[in-house]
């Protein structure tokens, strides 16, 4: 079968080719500048927990070396605190504290990805490539780069990564509709010793002359920080001198009196909110900038391009070794266009409320507490601005029946990382057994921790559970989980190779099981399962 090409290689490409090859399904990167490693310290990026862990997961090294993982956050007004929280880099499953977003430079990320594409045996690159030409069939995908590298590509799928000004969305006429100068910047990198490292610090109205409505002051390893000043919308060119003013009083007004410090890199840089109209067309698909634009609010557009990337992945690699139905491959349109839009709105409609003087946010109750938390949600990866999606209205859902077992994870949502024995008896964490291109089923077996392996798969409920897991439709893994939050002795969890859960059932259910995981490959009618169809079994 043709490989599927992916249009696009920066972080979002290089990260939908690796997980593709993580299950074995191999990709041609076509790449339109690769000789574009411009190191801009001022160009950074946030990643939340899980889209970190992906990252980790596909062989990208640049997160652990060039990274830093924040080790707290303080929300300041007219420099008094309002808000202070500690973020924990391992956070305990089910807990109230945050885990510590990774920040690093974009050109930091692209490298160490690229690293891993370049170690990777079923990734092709090739550049420089720019389509021009784009043709569907029922079979597969056709297109034609233009010169320098003129030639025909075939592929199995397409997927357009690349980036706001996509090519593939406007040979696929897909409209892209949206705001333009949602919020502006001003942007410096510069190496300095400031107080609290490894803090992150939301100024609010700070006392001090340039310091505008917002000053955000995150840190970068080797004493490096990225310092972002909120500007009107539409307003006056920021001068080059203007901007080291910015960065003397920022600096004067913090720390008391201006520290030595070494300006990096400066610019200025505006956001725009879009959404495309479609995310599929037959066997072609947009992910991260071709598909939405998005960060506000400290939002983060790479969050959800690295989640488009990972949802598409597990459906492709399926679709590519056993061939998928329609509604699989609807499915990613379905969950990740309704998961941005949510994203979206929650970002439009904070914005009279932070932003604004008066309208919405006049009949809004709540204090500036409230808003500094708002603001914080959308850095810390929190709530409607920041957390990661739910797709319990997927069409991939199974029909909720009367073996359901509520547990701390609702279905659709991410799974908590917890700590589980892999069929070999290694014990392991969760997120490490995903995106492997199969499902996971998970036993909540309190004690096994203590046994021998060599008895504990032979008693009990396992035998039947490795069983009915053998019988799925589709292939899965089965492992032990000591605990689970929220979970009894004998929960049984369904999980999809990105990490979301189908469905968690109360003790060994062959017939359920089956009918979620037929549900999750979108191989079944959402129909009712009878509970009489098979015991329970505790």
């Amino acid at each position: 079968m043709d490989p599927v090409i992916v249009v696009g290689a920066g972080p979002v490409g290089l990260a939908l080719s690796l997980a593709l090859a993580a299950q074995g399904v191999p990709s041609v990167l076509l790449d339109e500048d690769p000789d574009n490693d411009e190191t801009r310290p001022a160009r950074t990026v946030v990643l939340r927990e899980d889209t970190a862990a992906f990252l980790e997961r596909l062989g990208c090294k640049a997160l652990r070396d060039e990274g830093l993982r924040w080790s707290g956050w303080r929300s300041v007004r007219r420099r008094q605190v309002v808000r202070e929280l500690s973020l924990g880099e391992d956070p305990v499953p089910g807990s109230e504290v945050p885990a510590a977003p990774v920040h690093v430079p974009q050109h930091a990320l692209v490298r160490g990805l690229r690293d891993a594409v370049a170690a990777q045996e079923l990734v092709q690159t090739a550049g420089p490539s720019r389509i021009d030409t784009l043709e569907q069939d029922p079979a597969g995908v056709t297109v034609h780069t233009r010169e320098p590298g003129s030639t025909w590509w075939r592929g199995s799928y397409l997927v357009g990564c690349d980036g706001a000004r996509s090519t593939v969305r406007k040979l696929l006429d897909i409209r892209f509709p949206g705001r333009t100068a949602v919020e502006r910047h001003a942007v410096a990198a510069l190496r300095a010793e400031l107080p609290r490292p490894g803090e992150a610090v939301l100024h609010r109205s700070p006392p001090w002359r340039t310091g505008g409505a917002e000053v955000t002051a995150r840190p970068l390893p080797d004493d490096v920080w990225r310092l972002d000043w909120l500007l009107p919308a539409r307003g006056e060119l920021v001068t080059p001198d203007a901007l080291v003013t910015r960065v003397r009083d920022t600096l004067a007004g913090w720390c008391g009196e201006t520290p030595p410090y070494e300006l990096l890199d400066t610019g200025v840089y505006t956001l725009h909110h879009r959404l495309a109209r479609r995310w599929r067309v037959k066997r072609s698909f947009l992910a991260g900038d071709a598909a939405h634009l998005l960060g506000a609010l400290g939002t983060q557009g790479l969050d959800e391009g690295l989640r488009d990337a990972e949802n598409l992945a597990w459906k492709l690699a399926l679709a590519w070794h056993h061939g998928a139905s329609d509604a699989l491959l609807d499915s990613y349109q379905a969950e990740r266009r309704a998961a941005v839009a949510a994203r979206l709105r929650a970002a439009d409609q904070s914005l009279p409320i932070l932003r604004g003087g008066g309208g919405l946010r006049t009949l809004v109750p709540g204090s500036a507490r409230g808003h500094d938390t708002l603001l914080m949600d959308g850095h810390l990866g929190c709530g409607p601005l920041g957390a990661p999606p739910s797709y319990a209205l997927s069409p991939l859902a199974p029909a909720r029946s009367e073996a359901h077992a509520s547990v701390g994870t609702p279905p659709g949502a991410p799974v908590a990382d917890v700590r589980v024995t892999a069929p070999d008896g290694t014990p392991v964490r969760l997120r490490e057994r995903l995106g492997q291109g199969q499902l996971l089923v998970v036993l909540v077996a309190p004690g096994t921790g203590v046994w021998d392996r060599r008895h504990w798969m032979r008693a009990g409920v396992m035998p039947r559970l490795a069983e009915a897991v053998a019988g799925l439709p589709v292939k899965a893994e089965l492992l032990v989980a000591e605990s689970y939050p929220g979970a009894s002795a004998h929960t049984v969890l369904l999980v999809r190779p990105d990490g979301h859960l189908v469905e968690a059932f109360s003790g060994v259910r062959p017939a359920e099981l089956f009918a979620a995981a037929d549900a999750a490959r979108g191989g079944a009618a959402r129909t009712a399962v009878r509970a009489d169809r098979t015991a329970d079994v505790n």
